[in-house]
């Protein structure tokens, strides 16, 4: 298989996981109507089961839906405009980059930028700013933006000075694949919408301390002799309802972080083989990753956001779990 196959072969692999997202988002969905309906026939006890069909099962079920998918979609474009606003920059001064120089004189940096117009060169794109993250001493890079002419390629001080010529012009040609192939982009749209879906979680703890602090100051209803339970069973069922939001919300953002990082592992797949198109030397490539891997820190990176950027870097910037099942790499 050439790297034209392996290219085809990962760009097939990463549509589906995409679709795959999406469709977990409209399964939690789902189960959340159907935990609202349940709910509704909890409230309503006194409704004999013959009669149950007159109550309105469809609208609490299409307005709990409608909730959740607000609640998603807010928080997804809440987080979407944090990262767009000011392109790729915002992301690597983030992650604690210093942008260079394009007139520095200092030995690295000067080959840093020299590599990088070159495989701007190949690569057919406008030549990115490039920010390096000083006090980073593993041997890692990114590249953020959400088009070609917003785009900022990042490396950290150990890959600049660790890696040969040879070896850093590799991982460049390696971010450039992210850059022409729209991988940025994706990479920060699935972080938004993983965002949304914490938002889920986030609202059902608020909702379950509300009707915890109001157990507590005793401003939740008690039955009386004349109740027929119903205002009992109200606070009950949104009690319920924070514990199902809470759950499904944390679920949703494990699940989508675990598609998350199988496409991040495909988009890498589709780099390295680009990277090879780009620089025709695949030993490049080859010799930075052996190198990485052998490397006492290899790729961490210690800032404050990498964990939640951790897909964007060339190599795994944090340590693994799950047997591997939510690295990015």
């Amino acid at each position: 298989m050439d790297f034209f196959e392996h290219q085809d072969a990962a760009r097939r692999a990463s549509r589906r996981l995409t679709w795959l997202f999406l469709l977990s988002v409209g399964v939690i969905t789902a189960l959340i109507a159907a935990v609202a309906v349940g709910l509704l026939f909890f409230m309503r006890p006194d409704v004999h089961p013959a009669r149950a069909v007159t109550l309105p099962w469809a609208e609490t079920a299409g307005l709990a839906a409608a909730v959740t998918l607000t609640i998603i979609a807010g928080g997804a474009l809440t987080k979407r405009a944090q990262l767009a606003g000011g392109g790729g920059a915002v992301v690597a001064r983030s992650l604690g980059g210093r942008v260079l120089d394009p007139d520095t004189s200092e030995p690295y940096a000067r080959r840093l930028l020299n590599v990088t117009e070159e495989m701007a060169l190949a690569a057919g794109c406008p030549v990115p700013a490039v920010y390096l993250l000083e006090d980073e001493e593993s041997i890692n890079a990114f590249a953020a933006g959400w088009t070609p002419d917003d785009a900022v390629i990042g490396v950290t001080h150990g890959a600049m000075t660790r890696l040969s010529r040879d070896e850093l012009q590799g991982v460049v040609a390696h971010e450039f694949s992210h850059i022409l192939h729209g991988d940025m982009r994706l990479n920060l749209r699935l972080t938004a919408l993983v965002f949304g879906l914490v938002g889920l979680s986030v609202l059902g703890v608020a909702v379950m301390r509300m009707v915890g602090q109001g157990a507590r100051y005793g401003r939740v209803p008690r039955r009386s002799r004349n109740d027929d339970g119903g205002a009992v069973a109200a606070v009950v069922a949104l009690f319920l309802a924070g514990a199902v939001l809470w759950t499904l919300g944390s679920l949703g953002v494990f699940f989508g972080r675990l598609l998350q990082a199988a496409v991040s592992r495909q988009r890498e797949f589709l780099a390295d083989a680009s990277a090879v198109q780009y620089t025709r030397n695949p030993d490049g490539i080859g010799r930075a990753l052996l190198k990485l891997g052998g490397h006492a820190g290899r790729g961490r990176i210690d800032a404050a956001h990498a964990s939640e950027l951790r897909h964007l870097f060339f190599g795994a910037s944090g340590g693994l779990s799950l047997a591997g099942a939510l690295a990015t790499h």
